[in-house]
């Protein structure tokens, strides 16, 4: 499974990058707003000093909700670096914009997408990457992992080639259920990625072990 994260904070990126796992970033207009980051030229050149500094893919969204808008916005990020996945929505127009860039040839991701039947016209449509909101899901009650699981199950029976990036992850927790249910891709927020690292037999295994090193060598 890749591991993305989801944000637009540079040195969160930076350290997952460290950490020797990442293989790519998500982000979008309210994450490049909580970092400040505002007005059109900033933000493209935000996308930019991500690229730079992954190695992966980079989702970055179209804020237009028409398809000449999404077409005309998807090209500039597209334009902007190799690296960069152009983020269309699950409406209509952005599945007709989802045919369009992959007749071109330009990578996409489908997001808010909250059924199989919306995943099922992505993959149809030719998205490279399809963007089931788990935790958006979670919070209403609804079982997040059971979509992913569904549109798993319809993809293999086909053979889409469209990758299930769980989106919305919240925890770590998260993280292991997509693992266990095939999700292609997670992204998340860096201390979902963290949190695989914790246990507490770890850390009191490792004290053992530095104490009896330090009883033997006083």
């Amino acid at each position: 499974m890749k591991f993305f994260i989801d944000t637009a904070n540079l040195d969160q990126i930076k350290e997952a990058q460290a950490l020797g796992v990442l293989d790519g970033v998500t982000t979008n207009p309210s994450l490049m707003a909580k970092e400040g980051i505002t007005g059109k030229d900033n933000i493209l050149k935000h996308y930019v000093h991500i690229c730079n500094i992954v190695e992966g893919d980079v989702s970055a969204e179209v804020v237009a909700t028409d398809l000449e808008g999404m077409i005309r916005e998807g090209e500039e990020l597209a334009d902007l670096h190799e690296q960069i996945v152009v983020k269309i929505p699950m409406i209509k127009d952005g599945v007709k914009a989802l045919k369009y860039f992959s007749d071109k040839g330009i990578r996409t991701n489908c997001t808010l997408v909250f059924s199989p039947g919306q995943a099922l016209l992505a993959a149809k449509a030719g998205a490279t990457y399809v963007s089931p909101f788990l935790g958006r899901l979670d919070d209403i009650s609804t079982d997040g992992l059971n979509l992913i699981s569904e549109i798993r199950l319809i993809y293999d029976n086909y053979d889409f080639e469209t990758q299930i990036l769980a989106a919305s992850i919240r925890h770590t927790m998260h993280v292991i259920d997509c693992a266990k249910i095939g999700a292609d891709v997670m992204t998340g927020p860096l201390s979902s990625i963290e949190g695989l690292l914790k246990h507490p037999l770890t850390d009191i295994g490792l004290a053992k072990f530095l104490e009896d090193y330090k009883k033997g060598n006083p």
